[in-house]
């Protein structure tokens, strides 16, 4: 009880001390919300003759854009009037603070003020330039030309305009059938001649080449075609013989027309000479034949080397010397089972071309392998038969014509 006693006489204490405050109302009727206890303590209890005096504004003048017109009282039409202002977008936020109307604020807003929606300006992309159309041209093929470059002109530039690129066309994958040359048609013996005569055009003298594909295969023994001939005309080259013999052998091939004749001495030179070598063929005695294995790996590659199955390797020297000059000519066929052979030159006639040409068809015929046997002498062993110059085209010989030119040589041999 005591305690309470205490608490009341300090707050009756404490609110003595304050001063009376009066609040100024906008009216006798209007009562401010303002805590009981700004008032004075007389308010409440014994002061209550005490009265507060009423605060009055003054009267906000009216806006002159509203006030009436001289000339509406005449009956004349007033101008119309500018729409009303509205008020500053701060004063009608709801919370009644200074910030800028937001659309949130205008959604719950009965009369707020109307929010215009945002345009913007149409963006049309800038049209060419305009050219006026120039005159036609002359007619003819410059007029075209010019055409045709302005058409170029005008897709480059609305190409560059709008950054357009063109797609590399490629083409669809397709096979190409390679174009096969057409063959030509075996002729006359006496026409493919004539043929190679008149096509070999060069600055030099070219020789007559035979090339013979044969129904062998070389890589059987027994199936090797090799073999030698003197033609009846010759060859047209100049041929230097060399003659390994001693004694009366050498003695001998000097007369008969050698232009190397020699023994040892000979096979050292040729063996120290850096593979230099002065002949085209080259014979031998049998006696030789054990020492010229010295220079076998230098003639050899070359087919220089004497054999007694090509005529080379002999006792008779002379007779083999005078063949050798006349115009000996030795064949074998290669890897491919090919023959390749010179026949003579372009410049000789006809008819020795053709006698030359019916010697070497005999002589193969002659070197056929045993093994090979056929209805004829021709079926399945020359394929086919080939004539042309050192560098001219070949023409194709038929088989009846070749056959006709050899039966003609061994009649002129048998006279």
């Amino acid at each position: 009880m005591a305690r309470l006693t205490l608490l009341l006489s300090h707050a009756r204490r404490h609110h003595h001390r304050l001063r009376p405050l009066q609040v100024p109302l906008s009216s006798p009727s209007e009562t401010s919300p303002v805590p009981s206890f700004f008032f004075s303590r007389s308010l409440s209890s014994s002061s209550s003759s005490s009265s507060i005096s009423p605060v009055s504004y003054p009267v906000k003048p009216k806006d002159p854009d509203e006030e009436e017109s001289p000339d509406a009282s005449n009956g004349a039409p007033s101008p119309p009037s500018p729409p009303p202002r509205l008020p500053r977008a701060e004063s009608q936020v709801p919370d009644g603070g200074s910030r800028p109307w937001t659309r949130a604020d205008a959604r719950f807003v009965k009369d707020g003020p109307t929010i215009s929606p945002v345009s913007y300006q149409a963006r049309v992309a800038p049209l060419p330039e305009y050219r006026a159309p120039e005159p036609e041209e002359t007619k003819g093929d410059d007029g075209q030309l010019q055409r045709e470059a302005r058409r170029i002109q005008s897709g480059a530039r609305a190409r560059s305009f709008f950054d357009l690129q063109e797609e590399p066309k490629i083409p669809f994958p397709t096979l190409i059938v390679p174009e096969r040359k057409s063959q030509k048609v075996p002729m006359d013996l006496m026409e493919a001649i004539r043929q190679v005569k008149a096509n070999a055009k060069r600055k030099f003298v070219e020789t007559m080449e035979a090339h013979v594909n044969l129904g062998v295969d070389p890589r059987r023994g027994d199936q090797m075609v090799r073999g030698a001939l003197t033609l009846p005309h010759g060859t047209g080259k100049t041929v230097r013989v060399a003659v390994f013999a001693d004694k009366a052998a050498a003695d001998e091939a000097r007369a008969a027309g050698a232009d190397i004749v020699g023994g040892e001495e000979l096979i050292e030179e040729i063996k120290n000479g850096g593979g230099k070598l002065k002949f085209d063929k080259c014979i031998a005695t049998p006696t030789f034949m054990p020492r010229l294995s010295k220079i076998a790996r230098i003639l050899g590659p070359r087919g220089l080397m004497p054999n007694p199955k090509l005529g080379s390797v002999t006792s008779d020297v002379s007779g083999a010397v005078k063949e050798a000059k006349s115009g000996r000519v030795d064949f074998k066929i290669d890897k491919t089972a090919i023959v390749h052979v010179g026949l003579g030159k372009v410049n000789f006639k006809e008819e020795f071309l053709l006698e030359n040409i019916g010697a070497f068809v005999n002589a193969l015929l002659i070197a056929k392998p045993v093994g090979l046997k056929k209805t004829s002498k021709y079926v399945g062993y020359v394929k086919n038969f080939t004539l042309c110059s050192t560098m001219g085209p070949g023409y194709p010989v038929s088989i009846q014509s070749l056959s006709a030119a050899a039966d003609h040589y061994n009649k002129l041999q048998v006279k």
